[in-house]
């Protein structure tokens, strides 16, 4: 069963009376990695799906290896259901394999060379055989050990019941079942959510070595750069999709220069354009039958008055002919981009009860534990502060964020500035009334005055179009960018972001990541994310699982 070439031709998909994919190509060869990039709701989950085939397109057509793999978002088990029911699943072709190889292999010696069946029954050995290479089939027990252990689940029972896990360890089960499949072509959407150092390496390197095609949607500046032969951007673009070879980093460069040749060749068009309607307008006029002959035109006029005639007429016509063509073939006009712009992230404390050269911390933690989810820890948090805290899966981290919110009970002794705002972008973003639009719900969570002297359009973070959507209807990444935009409205003294760069487009992660060095207030965030540490410049706290 040799690999084959996941193809996409000229995909159309509507939503909601909303084209989101609008003539997509893609061609995903053997050996191929492509990330998928754009902002929040481009449709890269969308394209997804129709490449797997869990929702039709309205338009083009899908050529798909018949044992795809897709990367659900939830597993399709019940909660009842085990660890080890979900390994069995993702083992059984494998094993049917191994079985049927058994089984021909007994036939093959009981039939006779040279009777009729043996031909029949060596050919089926053979496919069989082919097919069972292709996955690697008697190794994939140890296979799945190894991935278990490389995503951070080895210690995890296999009788667990899947409603035991967190939500990370269900995601890191689902993807670990795909692995230890080893489909043709990989569809990953988020791959490296709920991943810490250690498992996102192992999933670099796993996919790197793979021989059929992947394609992946991602936020995850890092991962892109590791992983990717190239990307494909979905954000609108003069000729659609545009195609970058690569990693991140390339796709930094090349992408600032495709969106200025948009502009650039705009721009030069509706000169051209403004120029030929004044040509056109210009000697339409003075080609006029009934216009009035000026004084200096009278003399010789019938001389000249035919051939005259004729070049402004052959004028007219040739700059009409132009305009023409060129109104009917001219470039769209660029949209203008998302460009996140809050004017500060935290705002200023209130006055502390120190001295005036030492105000004292906004919140202080001394031996502080959540017994089984925090360690014990110790921690000052101060106006200006930008605190990074990281550690593992499980380390506490975002235990630690909710007990600075004042969300968790904690033992210990925590001391908070009196008056002191606080406000937590958690990981999961869930609002009450779906059926509200985002509009309603930023000024109903604001108030009317304040969302009038803030507009959500003013912050950069959701397209205008997608202000009269419910909110149920927005994208993971589009629900996140409301629940901050709701924050940074209304800036906190204390802002706390519990992985903010998750579901968020790369650009809106650099453009937040720039955002964090301004302001008075404190910020504090726990993340994953190994671009955004790498260039991180504030204090670090790392936490470990320790005794809880």
């Amino acid at each position: 069963m040799p690999h084959s070439a996941l193809l996409a031709r000229d995909l159309v998909r509507n939503l909601a009376g909303r084209r989101v994919l609008d003539g997509v190509h893609l061609t995903a060869s053997p050996g191929r990695r492509i990330g998928l990039i754009g902002e929040n709701g481009a449709g890269k989950s969308t394209l997804l799906r129709v490449l797997a085939g869990v929702d039709e397109p309205d338009g083009g057509s899908v050529t798909r290896p018949a044992d795809l793999g897709f990367l659900h978002q939830e597993l399709p088990f019940a909660a009842g259901s085990t660890v080890a029911a979900v390994l069995d699943e993702a083992l059984r072709e494998a094993r049917a394999d191994l079985a049927e190889l058994d089984r021909l292999g007994i036939e093959l010696a009981r039939v006779p060379e040279d009777s009729p069946g043996h031909r029949e029954l060596l050919d089926a050995y053979g496919r069989r055989l082919e097919q069972a290479r292709h996955r690697d089939s008697w190794d994939a027990d140890r296979r799945a050990a190894l991935v278990l252990e490389g995503l951070g689940l080895g210690g995890v029972a296999h009788d667990r019941a899947l409603g035991s896990l967190s939500g990370g360890q269900r995601g890191r089960l689902a993807l670990a079942a795909l692995l230890v499949r080893r489909p043709s072509a990989l569809l990953l959407d988020e791959p490296t959510n709920h991943l810490d150092d250690r498992a996102a390496a192992f999933l670099e390197e796993h996919l790197r070595a793979l021989p059929g095609a992947v394609v992946a949607a991602s936020h995850d500046r890092a991962f892109l750069d590791a992983v990717c032969t190239e990307l494909i951007d979905l954000d609108p673009a003069v000729d659609g999709p545009v195609r970058h070879g690569g990693g991140y980093s390339a796709y930094l460069a090349a992408g600032r220069a495709e969106r200025e040749r948009w502009e650039r060749r705009f721009a030069e068009e509706q000169q051209e354009l403004a120029e030929l309607r004044r040509q056109a307008g210009v000697t339409a006029h003075r080609v006029a039958p009934d216009r009035g002959r000026r004084d200096n035109e009278k003399m010789g006029y019938g001389h000249r008055a035919g051939r005259v005639q004729n070049q402004i007429s052959r004028r007219v016509r040739d700059a009409a002919r132009r305009l023409e063509e060129l109104e009917r073939a001219q470039v769209a006009e660029p949209p203008r981009p998302l460009r996140f712009a809050a004017p500060a992230l935290a705002a200023a404390p209130p006055e502390g009860t120190g001295t005036a050269d030492d105000p004292g911390p906004l919140v202080a933690l001394r031996e502080v534990r959540v017994p089984g989810r925090l360690a014990p820890a110790t921690l000052e948090v101060r106006a200006g502060d930008r605190l990074l805290v990281t550690g593992g899966n499980g380390a506490g981290k975002s235990t630690l964020l909710a007990v600075l919110a004042g969300l968790v009970a904690a033992e210990g002794e925590v001391r908070r500035r009196p008056r002191l705002t606080v406000g937590l972008l958690a990981q999961d973003t869930v609002f009450e009334r779906p059926e509200r639009t985002v509009e309603d719900t930023y000024r109903l969570a604001l108030g009317a005055a304040r969302a009038e002297r803030v507009p959500l359009d003013s912050l950069g973070l959701l397209d205008p179009a997608d202000r009269d959507k419910p909110v149920g209807r927005l994208s993971v990444g589009q629900r996140r960018r409301l629940a901050l935009a709701l924050l940074v409205a209304r800036p906190p003294q204390l802002l706390l972001l519990d992985e903010p760069t998750n579901h968020l487009s790369p650009r809106l992660c650099d453009e937040l990541e720039e955002a964090l060095g301004s302001g008075p207030g404190a910020i504090v965030l726990a993340s994953h994310d190994r671009w955004l540490r790498r260039r991180w410049r504030g204090r670090e706290l790392r936490l470990t699982p320790g005794v809880r």
